[in-house]
C-alpha cells in the first residue's frame, strides 16, 4: 500500500512540472506573438475543420464560455478568425479560421511541437515510452 506522504509529493512534482512545462511552452509561443490559449482555441477551430460556435468551441478547448470570447475576440481583432452568422439560426454565429489563421495555425503548433521537444530533450526513447505508459494509467484511471 502506498504511503500517503508519497503520493502526496508524487502530486506536487506533477503540478510543479506541468505549471513549468506551460510556463516554458507559452514563452516561446510568446516570441512568436501566439500563447497557449490562443493556440488551443486555434487548434480546436483546425481540428473540426468546419465553422463551429462559440459554445462548441469552448467546450471542446475546456475553457469558461467568457474566456473563449475574449480569445476570439483578439484573434478576429488579428484577422485570424471570423465570426459569420449561422446558416439555419440568424441570432448565432460560428467562428472559423481564415486563411492568415491557418498559416499562423501552422507555425505556432511548430514552435509549440519544437518547444515540447526541447523540454523533453532530456528523455531518451525509452524514458518518453515509459513516461506516456505511466501518465496513460494515471488518466485512464481516472475516466
Amino acid at each position: 500500500m502506498a504511503v500517503q506522504g508519497s503520493s502526496d509529493i508524487l502530486i506536487d512534482e506533477l503540478y510543479e512540472t506541468t505549471h513549468r512545462l506551460r510556463q516554458f511552452v507559452e514563452a516561446r509561443l510568446r516570441e512568436k506573438g501566439a500563447s497557449v490559449a490562443r493556440l488551443r482555441a486555434m487548434r480546436m477551430l483546425a481540428q473540426a475543420q468546419k465553422p463551429l460556435r462559440m459554445r462548441d468551441l469552448s467546450e471542446m478547448a475546456g475553457i469558461a464560455a467568457r474566456t473563449a470570447t475574449t480569445i476570439v475576440d483578439s484573434l478576429e481583432r488579428d484577422g485570424l478568425v471570423e465570426r459569420v452568422r449561422h446558416p439555419q439560426d440568424r441570432r448565432a454565429f460560428l467562428v472559423r479560421l481564415t486563411d492568415e489563421g491557418l498559416r499562423w495555425h501552422r507555425e505556432a503548433e511548430e514552435v509549440d511541437r519544437l518547444a515540447l521537444a526541447e523540454a523533453t530533450a532530456a528523455l531518451d526513447a525509452d524514458d518518453r515510452a515509459q513516461l506516456r505508459a505511466l501518465l496513460g494509467r494515471i488518466r485512464d484511471h481516472m475516466v
